[in-house]
């Protein structure tokens, strides 16, 4: 029994230790330089309902994908096309459903039906009504692929702004997917909302577009536009007084390069006008596209768009080799920082609409802390009381197992890096009443031990046997239901799951096995002859 003593102490001395160890980076930010990188560094994080931040939900506009979608298969047809000599009229999308075209010549169908058939497999081909004698067929989409495409989008969206908001360096952002695409975004302890949105909120669409140098940009915005043009606007704003001026440009509508091939983009400072610009790198495929097209349209200009708006439009000088390239323009420090962590995490698959936006000021937060932190006080003041009263010693050895359940917890945040919200101070308000229940059961078999006339050692014995199946029945399936509310809950719910879960867990662990040690220390070590209870 001493040996077995020594070990159970030893075991719960030790947890005592690592909870404490875990709480001291959550207690003071003044730990020294060493600790991070001997010992653990995570805290406790606050929820958006506590420390304040942006709630935000916003709609992945999927039918966008789609449409993407379609455009790419109508310009991976037209290769297909040329490679198998069938020659057509015209190849568009229609809306949603699919591709339109229609061909030159009837004895194509067959060579065109089998080249949908091997190569666009999510397609099925039907014929329509001849125009000018010549056949028209419809690629239809299929709905399971529609389903599929706006489920992806859906997804990678999701991804896509999760890199944006932890390079952004936000703590304990909760991104989760909701019905109807929708995502909900809450970024506790946001200092700049605004940037925030904009971030987020930016589809980062990277394009390199020849600009049309051979037809009038005055023709064009007549509305004489050439075929296979397009005009975007570079949008440009005077520092000094704010006024917005738009230069409009004629370019080639096929795209010579996306941002999909970037590896990397970072901030750097141009020495000689001492202002900031993106630096991007491209992936081998990248470098060979860039490098082919740099060097098939020397001295002319090639624009680099961004959702839509040109950025600049420099004239090309010479084959640029070695898959770099500068995105320059007059940027704030923050704007370029922005700039590159958005093009680093990739475009959206999909533009995004804010459907709902919120702001919860940190007083709010501050007043929630208090009133949970004194109803949490009040309760257990509350209940340490009747512990003492009603048990005793036993009491009081119930009540220290009650505020090292307490330690455990907020340890237990800590070390899973978990949030901590106003239903989670629900949670260990409620876990305080649940640790002393196990003690409570405990105790009362304890005393029916002694009036059946038990010595003190054999009514501990007895009484923490016959209470341990109770114990465990009760406390497993309160831990069943908090993992399923964890699970499948939303962020509130989750937050009280997260602070009951690790609770039940933790008062098992006081309750049965910390209690039972002093017991066993007192009345089998000592040999104390009577027992308060």
């Amino acid at each position: 029994m001493s040996k077995s003593l020594t070990w159970r102490g030893a075991i719960a001395l030790f947890a005592v230790l690592a909870a404490l160890v875990y709480l001291v980076p959550s207690i003071t930010d003044e730990v020294p330089v060493w600790w991070s990188s001997i010992l653990p560094k995570d805290k406790i994080h606050l929820g958006l309902d506590l420390q304040g931040g942006m709630h935000l939900v916003l709609e992945v506009q999927a039918q966008k994908a789609i449409e993407s979608h379609l455009e790419r298969v109508v310009d991976e047809m037209k290769g297909d096309l040329r490679k198998d000599k069938i020659r057509y009229i015209s190849l568009k999308r229609k809306g949603l459903d699919g591709v339109m075209i229609t061909l030159m010549r009837l004895k194509d169908e067959t060579v065109f039906r089998d080249m949908v058939a091997a190569g666009y497999p999510d397609f099925s081909v039907e014929s329509m009504p001849e125009q000018h004698g010549k056949p028209v067929f419809q690629l239809v989409l299929d709905p399971n692929a529609k389903t599929h495409i706006m489920k992806m989008a859906l997804e990678q969206a999701l991804e896509t702004i999760r890199n944006r908001v932890d390079q952004f360096g936000v703590s304990e952002p909760d991104i989760r997917p909701q019905e109807n695409h929708r995502l909900l975004i809450q970024l506790p302890g946001i200092k700049d909302p605004k940037r925030a949105v904009a971030l987020i909120g930016k589809t980062a669409l990277l394009e390199f577009k020849l600009v049309d140098e051979e037809n009038s940009v005055e023709e064009a915005l007549k509305g004489n536009i050439p075929p296979g043009d397009e005009i975007l606007y570079q949008v440009s704003v005077d520092p000094k007084t704010g006024h917005e001026r738009k230069t409009p440009y004629l370019l080639k509508k096929r795209t010579a390069l996306t941002g999909e091939y970037l590896t990397d983009a970072r901030v750097q400072i141009d020495s000689r006008y001492n202002e900031p610009y993106v630096s991007i790198s491209f992936d081998a495929r990248g470098a060979r596209l860039f490098e082919q097209v740099t060097g098939q349209n020397i001295k002319k200009r090639l624009a680099i768009v961004l959702d839509g708006k040109i950025n600049s439009a420099p004239v090309i000088q010479d084959k640029i080799s070695g898959g770099k390239a500068q995105i320059t323009g007059r940027y704030t420090t923050d704007e370029a920082r922005d700039l590159a962590i958005v093009l680093r995490a990739g475009a959206l698959p999909a533009p995004v609409k804010i459907i709902e936006e919120r702001t919860v000021g940190p007083s709010l937060g501050k007043d929630s802390i208090e009133k949970g932190f004194k109803s949490m006080l009040i309760g257990g003041i509350i209940v340490i009381l009747f512990m003492m009263i009603y048990y005793g010693f036993s009491g009081v050895i119930a009540d220290l197992a009650l505020l090292l359940n307490i330690l455990f917890i907020m340890a237990g945040l800590a070390f899973f890096s978990a949030t901590l919200t106003l239903p989670g101070i629900a949670g260990i308000i409620l876990t305080i009443g649940m640790s002393v229940d196990a003690n409570v059961l405990i105790f009362e078999r304890i005393r029916e031990e002694i009036r059946l006339g038990k010595t003190p050692r054999t009514a501990i014995d007895g009484g923490y046997s016959k209470a341990l199946v109770t114990i465990l029945d009760a406390q497993l399936t309160t831990l069943i239901v908090a993992l399923v509310l964890f699970q499948f809950g939303t962020g509130p719910v989750r937050g009280f799951a997260v602070t009951l879960s690790i609770g039940i867990i933790a008062s098992l662990f006081t309750a049965i096995f910390l209690t039972r040690i002093i017991f066993d220390y007192l009345y089998v070590k000592r040999n104390m002859k009577k027992l308060s209870i």
